[in-house]
């Protein structure tokens, strides 16, 4: 079974299409979306798609990711259509005349490294994405007089709490180890938000900055390494689970759908240059309890397994970080995922999927 077949999979998107937004603003609008087929990109087409079909909009979808082949996979069509297009695009390479020629009215960069091993196994990616292809990206939406840019940033910008707040606040800086393999990502993310800041000051491109708290869901790539990710792979094998520390670090967490849905106030209702905090505190977990509750929602148990060196070497040395998501909450965004919910959904989709 596919994804876009699995019924509780759908539920999930058409909530999202469902929420009461703006939406006239897209209507007959053209999106373009890097990184479409990722977890967060994947389950955004899936929502817009939905929307076309259920609600009569009419929003085309422009997909980029590296192979064509692979969006088309993802999902379910067999070629481009009137509300649907593939482009084959690496964000950090010369744009193509195709995607040239493409004229869009809204442009969303969600491209990017964010797992541990493509940190440490690919740093110059990691950090070329996040500033080469945004600025990419920026330029081509600054040439078609986009209505709006929205750059998907993450909490890794707050770097270490300094032990001075509980939550970080969208104002709120912490401490990051520049001179280290592992700062590419959060160094890069800050780059990407000061760049876009620049482009609205000299090119007049609007621009709304999500920062995304630790996401996970069903559409998570079977390549992708983050702890949750791991942790949830294995429960849906029933497997024990396994952790490769202590499990004291504490972090926010947000089901897909719930991001997504952050990412759609953030670009319908946002204000323009403003950072938003997608993160409600049902979802603020240790690693140890998040494995804990897998385990035991798969009556399996948890081992503790030192990692090796390539491993460690792209894990975040924050031990708490946790987000304040009230600005966002200002807009009438809220989130409808708890971290056991969301946990268990997924657990759940993937288990019906793999069968």
């Amino acid at each position: 079974m596919k994804i876009v077949e699995n019924s509780k999979y759908l539920e999930d998107v058409a909530d999202v299409a469902g929420l009461s937004l703006p939406w006239e603003k897209l209507e007959g609008a053209s999106i373009l979306i890097s990184g479409a087929t990722g977890l967060v990109g994947s389950f955004l087409v899936d929502v817009i798609k939905k929307r076309n079909e259920s609600n009569g909009s009419n929003i085309k979808v422009v997909a980029l990711g590296r192979s064509k082949d692979r969006i088309y996979k993802r999902f379910g069509v067999s070629g481009d259509s009137e509300l649907f297009k593939a482009i084959e695009q690496d964000v950090n390479e010369d744009f193509s005349e195709e995607l040239k020629n493409e004229k869009v009215d809204y442009v969303l960069h969600l491209a990017s490294n964010t797992h541990p091993l493509q940190y440490s196994t690919d740093p110059i990616g990691t950090i070329l994405t996040n500033v080469i292809g945004l600025r990419n990206m920026l330029d081509y939406a600054a040439g078609v007089q986009a209505k709006r840019f929205l750059f998907a940033s993450s909490v890794e910008v707050y770097g270490e709490n300094k032990g001075d707040t509980e939550y970080f606040a969208e104002d709120y800086l912490g401490y990051i180890d520049c001179n280290t393999l592992r700062a590419g990502y959060p160094e890069s993310k800050r780059a990407g938000e000061a760049l876009c800041q620049a482009y609205m000051k000299q090119k007049d491109l609007k621009v709304v900055i999500p920062r995304l708290a630790r996401t996970y869901g069903p559409s998570m790539l079977s390549s992708d390494t983050k702890a949750i990710s791991q942790f949830i792979k294995k429960g849906v094998a029933k497997e024990d689970i396994i952790l490769k520390s202590e499990g004291t670090q504490l972090y926010s967490y947000s089901y897909v759908a719930d991001a997504v849905s952050g990412l759609l106030y953030c670009l319908l209702l946002g204000e323009d240059g403003a950072a938003y905090n997608i993160a409600d505190p049902d979802s603020d977990i240790t690693l140890k309890d998040m494995a804990n509750l897998i385990a035991e929602y798969r009556g399996k148990k948890v081992i503790f397994e030192l990692p090796d060196a390539t491993e460690a070497a792209g894990y975040s040395k924050a031990t708490k970080a946790i987000l304040d998501g009230r600005k966002l909450k200002s807009l009438g965004w809220k989130a409808e995922y708890s971290m056991e919910k969301g946990l268990k959904r997924t657990i759940d989709i993937l288990e019906e999927i793999d069968k």
